[in-house]
C-alpha cells in the first residue's frame, strides 16, 4: 500500500501536549552551569541518541561525567549512556565532516584538560565510525588563534560550498571572540575568519539570513550578534535595528521567505521574534508573545508540522509552545511544568525521539539553592501516540536557495505506528510531477539526512520523502519550491525545444544522473566543447528514464575540458536543456 501527499496540517485540528521520558539520562548525575545537548542518531540505528561533552562537573569534578557522553536512544524514551574520553565541558555540535557517512561531533570547551590529541585543545572535531563509542582526533590547526581562556558555542556548516562541513565558534565569557575554521578535508583546519576580545554568551548558531545561499550565523554577544557570510568565509555584522541586550537567541524562517529570521529574549525578560527583510533591515513580528518576564532560552521549529515555524521558550519552571501563522501573529498552544521549578540551563527542539511525528524537546533545569544546586537533563516527548503511516518534510523549506556542491541537510519527521522504518529521498529540479531522481535510499529513519547539493540551476526543486514500513509506503513532496544555483560545471545553452522532448542532468559522485522523455528513436549524444560529436552514450530510448553515467570511466580517453550533453529524438536535436560539464584529468568536476 502506498501514497502521495503534501501535508498541510491545520495547527487548530491538533493540541499539542508533552510527557516526560528521561529514563536513564540521570546517568551520571550532572554538576552545574552551561552544557549544551545535541540530538542526533550516531549509532545509525534509526532512533536519535543524545550527544554532549558536559557541564562544570566533566571531567570527573565531583561527579562522573567524561568526555563524549552519548545517551543511546530506544525510540521509546528510554537512555543508556556511553562516556568515552578525559575532557569537558562545553558546546557540542554534530555532523559528517569527512563524508564516510558517521556522524562526527565538534566541541568547544573551556578548559583543555585532555591529553594525548583528545580533549587538549578548546576547539576539536573527532570522528566517529557509527557506533557511537569511538573517536578518533581530526582537530589540527583548530583553537589556534588566541582562542586561551575557554570556547563554548559551537555548530557545522559548508562555509565554502566546497562540499565539507567546516566550523564556527564562540567564546565563554571573556576574551576569546568568534572563530570561523575552514575544513581541510585531511584532519587540518585553517581559520578563514575571527577576532578575540569582547564579552559573549554560550550559544552559536548557523543559518542563512539574507537568503543568498551562503552560511550565516547568529551567536550571543555583548555588542553584534548576528553576522551574514560572503561564500567565501568572511563575514559582516548585520545587526542593523536589532535592539541590544539580547540573548537566548535561535535563527529559523519565520515566514516561509527562504530567509531565517529570528528570536530571543529581550532586556526585560520577554520573547520577541523579528524577520529579516531583502534590504537587510528587520521588522518586528511578536504580537501574542510576552513582552516581559523572565525568560531567556528560545528556539523556532515547526511544532505541529502545519508548516509554519513555532516558537518555544523557557522560563523558571516552564518551558511554553507558542504556534506561528507565519510571522502576523502568536498564539499559546502548550506549558511544559518543569519539575521542582527548575531553571533554565539549556532548550534545544527538533527531531522525533519516538517517531510519533512530531518534534521533541530537550532541556537541561538547575534545581536547588546556589550553593547545592545541579543541573538536570530531561526530554519531553510530544505525547500522542503513532496511528498512522505518515513523513513530514521540514528541510529544505520553501524559497530557499542552496548551493551546487554544498554541503546541506534535509530534514523530516514520520509517524510510525510499526516497529522499523526507513527512508527514500528523490529529487526533482522540474517541479513537484518530476521527473524523480534517487538521492539516496534505504536511509535509517532518523529524520535528517547529509546531502552534497548537485550542481544544477533551477527554482523549482522538490524533493520526495518516501516512508517504507513493512509492506506499507507512504510519500510527500517538500513544502514548497526552492531553488539549486550551480557554481560550476553544468549550464545550459538557448534553443527551441523538440516537442514533448526532455533532458535533466544531475551530477553524482563519479558520474552523472541522466533524466529523460522523449517520443522515440531517442539517443544522448556527448559533443566537444566546438560541438564536434563524441559518440552516442545512450540510443533506442523510449518514454520516460533514467540512467546512470559513470563519466569518470568513460572519459579516461577524454583530455580535460568541457563537454557536452544533446537528446536526440528521432532525427531532431533536443537543444533547450543542452548540459554541460566538466573533465579534468579523467574525472568528473
Amino acid at each position: 500500500m502506498s501514497k502521495l501527499a503534501i501535508f498541510l496540517v491545520s495547527s487548530g485540528l491538533f493540541a499539542l501536549s508533552y510527557v516526560e521520558s528521561s529514563n536513564g539520562l540521570e546517568t551520571p548525575a550532572l554538576d552545574g552551569g552551561p552544557v549544551e545537548v545535541e540530538l542526533a542518531d550516531v549509532n545509525l540505528d534509526g532512533n536519535p541518541d543524545l550527544v554532549s561533552v558536559g557541564d562544570h562537573g566533566s571531567p570527573y569534578v565531583n561527579t562522573q561525567e567524561h568526555g563524549i557522553m552519548v545517551w543511546f536512544g530506544d525510540g521509546t524514551g528510554n537512555w543508556a549512556v556511553y562516556q568515552t574520553g578525559n575532557f569537558g565541558y562545553g558546546g557540542v555540535a554534530v555532523g559528517d565532516v569527512d563524508n564516510d557517512g558517521y556522524p562526527d561531533v565538534g566541541y568547544a570547551v573551556h578548559h583543555n584538560w585532555g591529553s594525548g590529541n583528545f580533549g587538549d585543545q578548546l576547539i576539536e572535531v573527532a570522528l566517529g565510525d557509527g557506533s557511537g563509542q569511538n573517536w578518533t582526533p581530526y582537530d589540527d590547526g583548530l583553537a589556534s588563534n588566541g582562542e586561551e581562556w575557554g570556547m563554548f558555542g559551537i555548530d557545522f556548516a559548508d562555509v565554502d560550498s566546497d562540499g565539507d562541513l567546516d566550523l564556527g565558534a564562540n567564546s565563554f565569557g571573556c576574551c576569546d571572540g568568534l572563530h570561523i575554521y575552514f575544513n581541510l578535508g585531511d584532519g587540518t583546519w585553517i581559520q578563514s575568519w575571527g577576532f578575540n576580545g569582547g564579552n559573549s554568551g554560550e550559544y552559536f548558531v548557523f543559518g542563512d539570513i539574507n537568503g543568498d545561499g551562503n552560511p550565516d550565523f547568529a551567536a550571543e554577544r555583548e555588542d553584534n550578534v548576528v553576522y551574514i557570510g560572503d561564500g567565501a568565509g568572511n563575514f559582516l555584522s548585520a545587526n542593523g535595528n536589532l535592539p541590544g541586550g539580547i540573548g537566548g537567541l535561535d535563527l529559523g524562517d519565520v515566514n516561509n521567505d527562504g530567509r531565517d529570521d529570528i528570536s530571543f529574549c529581550n532586556a526585560s525578560g520577554g520573547v520577541e521574534v523579528w524577520l529579516y527583510e531583502e534590504d537587510g533591515n528587520w521588522i518586528p513580528a511578536s504580537d501574542g508573545l510576552p513582552g516581559s518576564g523572565d525568560f531567556s532560552l528560545t528556539q523556532l521549529y515547526d511544532m505541529d508540522h502545519d508548516g509554519f515555524a513555532d516558537l518555544v521558550a523557557f522560563e523558571p519552571g516552564t518551558v511554553k509552545v507558542w504556534l506561528g501563522n507565519g510571522g502576523s501573529s502568536w498564539s499559546q498552544a502548550a506549558a511544559i511544568a518543569v519539575p521542582n521549578g527548575g531553571s533554565p540551563i539549556f532548550l534545544r527542539v527538533g527531531g522525533d525521539g519516538d517517531h510519533n511525528g512530531y518534534p521533541d524537546i530537550i532541556l537541561v533545569d538547575r534545581e536547588g539553592s546556589f550553593w547545592n544546586y545541579r543541573n538536570h537533563l530531561r526530554f519531553f516527548r510530544e505525547s500522542s501516540d503513532p496511528d498512522e503511516l505518515e513523513i513530514f518534510p521540514y528541510a529544505p523549506g520553501p524559497g530557499r536557495k542552496l548551493k551546487g556542491g554544498s554541503v546541506r541537510f534535509i530534514r523530516w519527521t514520520s509517524e510510525v505506528p510499526g516497529d522499523e522504518s526507513y527512508v527514500k529521498l528523490e529529487l526533482s529540479v522540474s517541479g513537484p510531477d518530476g521527473p524523480f531522481v534517487s538521492i539516496a535510499d534505504s536511509l535509517p529513519d532518523n529524520g535528517v539526512y547529509q546531502w552534497i547539493v548537485p550542481q544544477v540551476n533551477s527554482s523549482n526543486c522538490f524533493i520526495r520523502y518516501t516512508l517504507i514500513s513493512g509492506t506499507d509506503t507512504v510519500s510527500a513532496l517538500s513544502r514548497g519550491a526552492f531553488t539549486i544555483m550551480s557554481s560550476t560545471g553544468i549550464g545550459e545553452a538557448g534553443g527551441e525545444p523538440i516537442p514533448g522532448g526532455f533532458l535533466e542532468v544531475y551530477p553524482a559522485r563519479g558520474g552523472l544522473w541522466i533524466s529523460y522523455n522523449v517520443r522515440k528513436d531517442g539517443r544522448i549524444e556527448l559533443f566537444s566543447a566546438q560541438g564536434r560529436s563524441l559518440g552516442v552514450i545512450a540510443h533506442s530510448l523510449r518514454g520516460k528514464g533514467v540512467f546512470f553515467w559513470d563519466a569518470v570511466r568513460e572519459g579516461e580517453c577524454l583530455p580535460s575540458g568541457i563537454y557536452f550533453l544533446g537528446l536526440r529524438d528521432g532525427g531532431n536535436f533536443f537543444v533547450k536543456k543542452f548540459f554541460w560539464f566538466r573533465l579534468k584529468e579523467g574525472s568528473l568536476k
